[in-house]
Parts: C-alpha cells; sequence; structure tokens
C-alpha cells in the first residue's frame, strides 16, 4: 500500500451533546441551507447535532472509519473506511452521506466515491443500498452509528452471504459472492467465490492507486477527508509520533 498521510479537515461545529460542547468552529450562515437550497429545518439540525456527537462515544464509530461534516453543508458528511480483514483487506474506500433536510424521518443516502465491486454498490453510480438492514426505515429507532457499523459489517463473508437479490445494486457481485444452498451447485460455488475474492482483491488494489487515493483537480468531490503522499523519512516521523516500529527502524 502507498505511504499517505490524512490529512485533518476542519471541524464544525454540531452544537451541544449530552451537556458538553464539542470542538467548535463559527458556523456559516451558509450550512443551514442544503446544497440544492432547502432549508435545515431545527429539528434536523438538532439530530444532527446529537447524532455526530454521540459517534465519540465507545463503539459508535466503527474502527477503522472516520467521518466528518462537510465543509459544504452540515447535511453531508465526508467519510473513508479501511477495511483490515476479508475479501477487501487493505481497502481504502471514500464515501459520502448525505441526509434529507426532515431527517430522521427519512433515512440518509450514502454513496461510495471510490469505484468498489460490491453487491451493495452500484458500478455506475457508487450508490450504496441500505435495504438489507434498514427497510422500512424507523426514525425513532434507527440513528447513523447503526448505518456505519452496518456498512462495515457488509465488507464481511457472513453479511455477504445473507444478502437477497432484491436489496443489490450489482447482480454480478451478486450472483457471484452469495452462497447457494443446493448441493448441486457447490462446485459452482466454490469457482464463483474464488471470481468474487479475485475482483474484490482487485478493488482494494485499485482502491490505493494514487488517482484513486490522491485529490485531483479531476475529483469527483472536494471531500473533507484528504490524502497526500508521504517520502519515506516523513513516513518514519509519523510512525515516530505513533511509537510504530517498523523492521527497518530497528
Amino acid at each position: 500500500m502507498p505511504s499517505a498521510s490524512l490529512v485533518s479537515s476542519p471541524t464544525i461545529d454540531l452544537g451541544l451533546a449530552k451537556g458538553r460542547s464539542v470542538s467548535t468552529k463559527i458556523v456559516q450562515t451558509a450550512d443551514l441551507v442544503h446544497p440544492e437550497g432547502s432549508i435545515i429545518s431545527p429539528a434536523t439540525r438538532a439530530t444532527l447535532n446529537f447524532q455526530y456527537a454521540s459517534l465519540r462515544n465507545i463503539n459508535h464509530c466503527p474502527t477503522g472509519m472516520y467521518i466528518t461534516p462537510s465543509v459544504e453543508s452540515t447535511l453531508v458528511w465526508d467519510a473513508v473506511l479501511f477495511v483490515h480483514k476479508g475479501y477487501y483487506q487493505d481497502s481504502v474506500l471514500k464515501f459520502t452521506v448525505t441526509f434529507p433536510n426532515d431527517y430522521p424521518e427519512r433515512p440518509p443516502t450514502v454513496r461510495f466515491l471510490t469505484d468498489i465491486f460490491h453487491p451493495l454498490v452500484d458500478p455506475r453510480t457508487g450508490a450504496y443500498s441500505l435495504a438489507p438492514r434498514f427497510r422500512p426505515w424507523r426514525p425513532k429507532e434507527h440513528q447513523i452509528h447503526h448505518i456505519l457499523h452496518f456498512m462495515k459489517s457488509t465488507f464481511k463473508e457472513p453479511t455477504l452471504d445473507k444478502l437477497h437479490e432484491e436489496d443489490v445494486l450489482n447482480k454480478e457481485a451478486f450472483n457471484l459472492a452469495t452462497l447457494e444452498n443446493s448441493i448441486h451447485v457447490v462446485d459452482s460455488y466454490r469457482d464463483n467465490r474464488t471470481s468474487f475474492a479475485t475482483l474484490a482483491k482487485q478493488s482494494a488494489e485499485l482502491s490505493q492507486s494514487p488517482s484513486a487515493l490522491y485529490d485531483t483537480s479531476g475529483s469527483k468531490k472536494n471531500h473533507s477527508l484528504r490524502f497526500t503522499p508521504l517520502k519515506p523519512n516523513e513516513v518514519d516521523q509519523v510512525l515516530g509520533t505513533l511509537s510504530v516500529h517498523t523492521e527497518d527502524s530497528k
């Protein structure tokens, strides 16, 4: 995997949670307006304030996932997922979460900016299906941390095996990934699963390529979580700061 650093983004004030303040920055008036021009309701803003602040709680934000409100709108959150195990091991996946202006009455939408071969991701648009876990959407029960944990789980084999065709957005990936129950298709299933693993690995490798990892002038979106390449000596400095030692440094 190429050496890179995650460039910190501005922290946007999302208000108060449980009586304590969150890291703040002056909120611009434009933050009250969705990119399409619709006004954010006070209830939606309060809900987003609370749910973003709650990600600080233990186990609310999944390990390997980083998320921050976009500098463009508080209704858009930018995120990145580092996958450490399974078919998609070493993937670095950028995605966005966009909330409707009446959230939580309606669910948010998720879109991957990084190309990924996955049953729940539309290969043309990057749209991600929440249907397997959040149909129907229950506004008084479901929160953003439930969505984030579900998303991470869908890159693991047990969840992939339980997907249903009506919920997926990439039928090819689904047909290769899904475990068939018939004893007559065991060999076919093994062949398909091998093909799926190969394509998932290719996706992981492509997600680390400079064109996918680093922001360029042709990027699809000004993502708040940005990566920059590091020179070997800069990598050592970062690892030293984190008290991480490699074999070469010993």
